[in-house]
């Protein structure tokens, strides 16, 4: 185990690199003109960004050869750019709750709904793989599940903006990490039926983390999310939206822990086999839809 230094942190401080007017103007072609139309501006968008962003440009090649196991063609570097903007893209949609206008597919449905048995929220563990706003369909189908998110403050402020620019309606029901309150407004969230999420591949330099191996070579995981998870005494599902092309999501949703039972002498060890798991489940998905992992950094620094 580790404390992973500033290179692991640096996402957290690199600027936004939408504009608020120009997704308002993307948002108004998107709604008014429809979604082929406003998908056309991608691909001048994906291109433009896999020219002028090399730091991006330099880690998306750097995964795409771990995930092949070879070298990418431009080709593929493009495809993993373009999956980036449409999922960005399709936000404007799913958050205006327009799902009629994808083919969304569940897999492990029946797994969820057993964790869901007796009106007991449920824990989700994702990443950034894929789209988490396509989530919110399942809410839907779930009448009056609320979905909640626990992250790092900073984050939630640039996302919660982002949407509002969206639709100032969908702003995201956060539970910001590192405050006293944040634990019994996350219990309270699970008690009332809730589905409350986290991220666990990305964490702050202060954070303390473990190196785990991931495609084939070791990388940073944060133990926060994990240690929130032991906390709240619940069982916890890997979840992941990804999106497979045109309008197509499958959402899904696997057995990664159950905490309710640990006592604390056997809590350390619970840790270690969940945070295992995930990051096993996390390279099975990143083999399986390789453009859906929207992690533009060097993610290996630092281990």
């Amino acid at each position: 185990m580790n404390t992973t230094a500033d290179g692991d942190a640096g996402w957290t401080r690199r600027p936004e690199r939408s504009h608020r007017p120009i997704l308002r103007l993307m948002v108004w072609i998107s709604l008014r003109l429809g979604r082929p139309i406003g998908r056309l501006v991608l691909y001048g968008i994906a291109a433009y960004f896999l020219a002028f962003a090399p730091r991006a440009r330099r880690a998306s090649a750097t995964y795409l050869a771990r995930v092949l196991g070879r070298q990418p063609t431009l080709a593929e570097r493009y495809r993993h750019v373009l999956a980036f903007a449409s999922t960005i893209h399709d936000r404007v949609y799913l958050l205006n709750d327009r799902f009629d206008l994808f083919d969304i597919e569940v897999v492990g449905e029946d797994v969820i709904r057993a964790a869901m048995a007796g009106g007991q929220g449920v824990l989700l563990m994702g990443a950034h793989l894929g789209s988490f706003e396509v989530m919110r369909a399942l809410g839907r189908r779930h009448a009056g599940r609320g979905i909640s998110m626990l992250m790092y403050e900073e984050n939630a402020r640039k996302i919660n903006a982002t949407l509002a620019a969206v639709n100032p309606a969908a702003v995201q029901d956060i539970i910001p990490l590192g405050r006293m309150a944040s634990m019994l407004a996350a219990k309270e969230k699970l008690e009332a039926g809730h589905l409350v999420g986290m991220l666990a591949d990305r964490g702050l330099g202060e954070d303390p983390s473990r190196a785990i191996d991931f495609l084939g070579v070791p990388a940073s995981f944060p133990l926060g999310p994990f240690r929130v998870a032991a906390m709240l005494r619940r069982p916890v599902l890997f979840m992941t939206g990804l999106y497979l092309g045109g309008n197509r999501y499958r959402i899904h949703f696997e057995s990664l822990a159950d905490f309710s039972s640990v006592e604390r002498v056997g809590r350390d060890a619970a840790i270690e086999a969940a945070q295992r798991a995930y990051v096993g489940r996390l390279e099975q998905h990143c083999r399986a839809a390789p453009c859906n992992w929207f992690n533009f950094f060097d993610f290996w620094r630092g281990t």
